[in-house]
């Protein structure tokens, strides 16, 4: 398992993409990756997503864009 703490945080796009398909190509030989980003579309491009905010999991889903938001986050 590798955990992955914005990996692709402060890399321009062209790299940023060259690491999430080295990412993908590790996750392809049986490796399970656990990523965290900000960046809606690496999100996206996840078999799974959890979204958090203020630590707590607000949903789950299979990209960035169909999340069943499960939970209201008070500010």
């Amino acid at each position: 398992m590798l955990f992955a703490d914005e990996p692709t945080g402060n890399l321009d796009y062209a790299t940023g993409m060259s690491i999430i398909e080295l990412l993908r190509e590790f996750n392809r030989d049986g490796l399970s990756i656990v990523m965290v980003t900000h960046n809606e579309e690496f999100a996206g491009i996840s078999d799974r997503v959890v979204r958090m905010a203020d630590g707590k999991i607000l949903g789950t889903g299979k990209s960035s864009s169909h999340i069943d938001v499960t939970a209201t986050v008070r500010a």
